[in-house]
């Protein structure tokens, strides 16, 4: 049965595009053909695959597909699979270094590797997480202890706020909501015209929260935003946060991965400065979901926030053994990185830097088409793989728009609002599409 089920992944990786991209499902029809209870005896395998046939995958929406353009596209690549396979069959669990000292060991080594190759500081310390909004969270939770160390231990903290973009990424909030610090003390920075933090707006609204007995304690500076992929002056942020000593996190969630190319690196400038910093292989780096990194310059203050270790977790102390238990929320930790490690040597840094430019390239010629034709407009600049464009016309007639091109199966596409308008967002960065598959979506737009 394991042959068997190799052999259809093989096939699903070869034509992921035999399926329409979204599921055309509704609401509950999944629920509605399965049994309400569990059967009192167990069922051949041969018989469970065939639902999963015919039940689970029309209820998919297919992420490999090449169609795929919304949201951030992400792809379960050939070896990122194969590694994915060896980790639940080996079912290692990373929760000291000798409860399995490769998986501690091999994600380290996998980590630095990807530092080196994003050109971030060798200082900085990486460990994977399941999401970047678990990420933020423990980045948020070590700028609290850097703030106030005392607070880990009386849960008493002063009034603490949070700073970052307007276009920031809901996980700011909701680390925020977690960690008790509360919504309405994230305060939400404007932009200018190229959706990026407003660094005077920044030093203003600070000095207005000092001047009132806050205590602003940790700026979130974003590398490629969610709707638009715009870039926050990161090196002016720094020296904010520097004046006063303020944690800088560094959301490049999806950005991070364009630094793999020399060509792109210049993004990041600055984020060397950062106390903490996400990006997410599992979006732009070919990665099977789920894997995201953090990546922190402070790991002491990280392991100063979550370090608790019950004696039967006690172990000897040695420098090289690493117990990543003491840098976060989770015990029980899978083995993420052996997919990463697969994926790094499979392809190589040249090969990956490619795909990655490519896919900005055709990002770039679309926006230049879209900006020829009168009847539509380019709503943000396009300095990644993502673009923004509406209809001349209604947010109705957009929306409606939208809805026609993703039922028709061929291609998947999200929307966004900016300056209160309906804007449509084609993001390329499956490793499937091509640039057919883009100019595809903008022709079954334009019709």
């Amino acid at each position: 049965m394991g042959h068997q089920v190799v052999d259809w992944l093989a096939d699903y990786q070869l034509h992921p595009e035999r399926f329409p991209v979204l599921s055309r499902l509704k609401p509950g029809e999944v629920i509605d053909a399965l049994p309400a209870s569990g059967p009192a005896e167990g069922e051949p395998m041969d018989a469970i695959l065939r639902d999963f046939e015919r039940t689970i995958v029309p209820g998919l929406t297919h992420w490999n597909h090449p169609g795929f353009m919304a949201y951030f596209a992400n792809t379960a690549s050939g070896p990122g699979v194969l590694g994915e396979m060896l980790a639940a069959g080996l079912n290692a669990n990373g929760i000291l270094w000798k409860t399995s000292p490769a998986l501690t060991e091999l994600e380290q080594v996998t980590l630095s590797w990807l530092r080196q190759w994003m050109g971030l500081p060798e200082t900085f310390f990486g460990m994977i997480h399941d999401t970047a909004s678990i990420g933020v969270m423990h980045a948020i939770a070590a700028a609290r202890v850097y703030a106030c160390p005392e607070g880990r231990t009386t849960g008493e903290w002063p009034l603490l706020v949070i700073y970052c973009s307007e276009h920031a990424h809901s996980s700011v909030e909701k680390g925020a909501i977690a960690l008790g610090i509360g919504q309405q003390n994230v305060r939400k920075i404007a932009a200018d015209e190229k959706f990026q933090m407003d660094p005077a707006e920044l030093s203003a609204a600070i000095e207005h929260d000092l001047a009132h007995g806050f205590k602003p304690f940790c700026v979130v500076a974003t590398v490629g935003t969610t709707s638009t992929t715009s870039i926050d002056p990161v090196p002016e942020i720094a020296a904010i946060a520097e004046k006063h000593d303020m944690w800088l996190h560094v959301d490049c969630a999806y950005a991070g991965s364009a630094a793999v190319s020399p060509k792109y690196r210049h993004f990041l400038n600055g984020a060397d400065r950062a106390h903490s910093l996400i990006t997410n292989p599992h979006k732009w780096l070919f990665t099977p979901v789920d894997l995201s990194v953090l990546y922190t310059s402070r790991p002491d203050i990280l392991r100063q926030a979550f370090s608790l270790v019950p004696e039967f977790l006690r172990s000897k102390e040695d420098p090289r053994a690493l117990n990543y238990m003491e840098y976060g929320v989770p015990l029980g930790r899978r083995f993420r990185a052996l997919k990463l490690w697969f994926i790094l040597r499979y392809y190589g840094q040249d090969t990956i830097a490619k795909m990655i430019e490519e896919h900005i390239r055709w990002a770039q010629e679309l926006a230049r088409e879209i900006s020829a034709d009168p009847d539509f407009e380019i709503c943000a600049p396009t300095p990644m793989s993502v673009v923004c464009l509406r209809k001349k016309t209604s947010d109705e007639e957009n929306e409606a728009i939208l809805e026609r091109v993703n039922a028709s199966g061929e291609i998947f596409l999200s929307h966004t609002r900016l300056h209160g308008k309906y804007v449509i967002r084609i993001a390329i960065g499956n490793m499937g599409t091509t640039r057919e598959h883009v100019f595809r979506a903008w022709e079954l737009i334009r019709q």
